[in-house]
């Protein structure tokens, strides 16, 4: 019997993936939850023999998990799940040395083919995500440009931005209407939202 821990914050997902990993004959679930911390503590206690980590959870992200992992030397095999093609993640599961990295719209059955290919040696990586990472468009932006934006986060007004950053408030506008144009956005809500998911911020 294959001993499996899931960690996976959405609730719905995490009980239609234990369900379903279950039916496998070969599988157990031995363990669930959706808070990384836990995951951490219960994923040592149990010794599973794959672990499936949500990429984000409350307390740990399935990456810092996986990090902690690898630097116990727990002899496991450990699987990302994702909707987020970021290059930045990819990068850091490889330093991690996960060995799947996997999209959560995929179809059930490539989550189980996935968990024995692994079993058997391999990695295995979404195919659909290393493109989308292979093909992502560089980030355009300057890094006094990023900076401004990660002050448009928590910063209303252009005249509070000016303040916070020791600029202009001319100099502000101009960082935004480059930022948007950059970025082929039309606000700055936008404009931060793009930003956060192709990982520049």
């Amino acid at each position: 019997m294959i001993k499996l821990y899931l960690a996976e914050d959405q609730e719905m997902l995490n009980s239609a993936l234990v369900m379903l990993l279950n039916l496998e004959d070969e599988f157990q679930v031995v363990g669930s939850c959706r808070d990384g911390r836990q995951a951490l503590e219960e994923i040592t206690r149990l010794q599973p023999q794959v672990v499936i980590l949500d990429i984000e959870m409350p307390s740990l992200s399935g990456l810092e998990i996986a990090k902690k992992l690898r630097a116990a030397n727990q002899p496991l095999k450990i699987i990302i799940l994702t909707t987020f093609a970021r290059k930045k993640y990819f990068q850091e599961a490889l330093a991690a040395k996960v060995n799947g990295y996997l999209l959560k719209d995929s179809p059930s059955d490539s989550l189980i083919s996935a968990i024995y290919a692994i079993l058997e040696g391999n990695t295995v990586f979404d195919s659909k995500l290393v493109s989308g990472i292979l093909n992502e468009v560089p980030n355009p932006l300057t890094k006094r440009e990023l900076e401004v934006l990660r002050a448009l986060k928590t910063t209303a007004t252009t005249k509070e931005l000016a303040a916070s950053l020791y600029l202009s408030e001319g100099t502000v506008r101009n960082y935004i209407s480059a930022i948007l144009s950059k970025t082929g956005t039309k606000s700055r809500l936008d404009a931060v939202n793009l930003a956060q998911a192709k990982g520049w911020l």
